[in-house]
């Protein structure tokens, strides 16, 4: 039976931001919806494109290249001005890697430039000369109240982000490097906004995690809509697989 609610998925620079998968965290989100017999409608954002704000039920955006994130910079930044007080008002986002970068205070390529970021998050990023770090990671979330409490994804990143004082880690690395390698901590979290270096998808295989943000997504709406479960067979069977293959190894690389 349709629900009568369609959920607009706001796609920040589909063509500039998507790498490694990412495009595949709105397809999880589509379907989820789908199933559950609600409609969806996905607002592709490009630079320059006008766009209804107060329309936007959820915001994606995914990682790109440096060569990538300097062309979208401005753009993005100056969509600040209408994305960050909404954020502040309760309006999910997930941010993955490059994105991810942009909502903190700046980001510094490889070639010195500094971008100037959204600010929403406490973070900074540096590139440099760092090791990318390439690899399966298994971490354990903190702060959200998912089962399970782990989140399973592929990261491949050159920059290394610190968090502020003001941050707030979304998990703990237990394989892989997270945000900086050195800290143990993975990505970060304020109000209903995900930043995290977790390709992969993440969200196919963390279906906890994707429900989560339908439900923050469905009371941002005031839709008064519960999510009714799904089976996740084969989402689990995908998350419990990166958990037997690599999570048995603790600790940074």
């Amino acid at each position: 039976m349709g629900v009568d609610v369609t959920v607009r998925v706001g796609h920040l620079y589909p063509a500039e931001m998507s790498l490694y998968g990412d495009r595949g965290n709105v397809l999880a989100l589509i379907r989820r919806l789908q199933w559950r017999g609600m409609g969806v409608e996905v607002v592709p954002i490009e630079p320059g494109s006008l766009v209804d704000w107060d329309a936007i039920d959820l915001l994606f955006m995914g990682g790109g290249e440096d060569s990538h994130q300097v062309r979208i910079a401005d753009d993005f930044l100056h969509r600040a001005e209408a994305i960050v007080p909404r954020l502040e008002r309760g309006l999910p986002m997930l941010a993955i890697c490059g994105a991810y970068q942009l909502l903190g205070q700046e980001y510094v390529t490889a070639d010195g430039r500094t971008l100037s970021g959204a600010g929403f998050l406490d973070v900074r990023t540096e590139a440099g000369s760092h090791r990318r770090q390439i690899g399966n990671v298994v971490a354990e979330v903190g702060v959200i109240d998912i089962t399970p409490k782990t989140l399973v994804g592929f990261e491949n990143h050159g920059g290394r982000t610190f968090l502020g004082p003001r941050a707030t880690p979304l998990a703990s690395v237990g394989k892989g490097s997270g945000n900086n390698g050195t800290d143990c901590t993975e990505g970060a979290i304020r109000n209903h906004v995900i930043g995290t270096y977790l390709h992969g998808s993440l969200l196919p295989k963390n279906p906890q995690l994707a429900d989560r943000f339908l439900e923050w997504t469905l009371a941002y709406k005031a839709s008064g809509i519960r999510l009714e479960p799904l089976g996740d067979h084969w989402e689990y069977l995908a998350h419990t697989d990166v958990i037997a293959r690599y999570g048995r190894l603790r600790g940074n690389r």
